[in-house]
């Protein structure tokens, strides 16, 4: 699968431990930043993987910044994004199978490697369910 990463500086250890599992698991990855621990402003690098999911480049994205919640609002801005902030594996599921969540954002202050190694992993083998959820999906998202 085609991923597009992106961090701010809280986020850019977290990202880069996620690029290598991405890659250990043979998923193409395009990593658009930060690439150190200099101070960056997020809605930047949300911007740069929303871009690539959107046009269709990337079939999904991963943003990670201190908590999640910042890259999680500047990416819903897009209405063919639906990018969920998840801490635990349900929410990483339910983010997929009931909401067809295409961009996961993670919260590098707040979510440990191991436990945002098993996020990734939920979030990219869950499909979305369709089904009833597609037409609330309509709603408020462009397909």
């Amino acid at each position: 699968m085609k991923i597009a990463l992106g961090a701010d500086h809280g986020g850019y250890h977290l990202k880069e431990k996620i690029v290598q599992l991405l890659r250990d698991l043979d998923h193409d990855v395009t990593d658009t930043g930060c690439f150190s621990g200099d101070s960056v402003d997020y809605p930047d690098y949300a911007e740069r993987v929303i871009a690539l999911v959107d046009d269709g480049s990337c079939e999904r994205g991963i943003l990670v910044c201190g908590t999640g919640i910042g890259m999680a609002i500047a990416a819903n801005r897009n209405r063919k994004i639906r990018a969920a902030n998840c801490h635990d594996e349900y929410t990483a599921r339910m983010s997929r199978e009931h909401n067809d969540a295409n961009v996961l954002c993670l919260g590098a202050r707040v979510t440990g490697e191991g436990v945002a190694a098993d996020l990734v992993k939920v979030w990219l083998a869950t499909p979305f369910s369709g089904g009833r959820h597609q037409s609330r999906i309509a709603r408020f998202s462009d397909f």
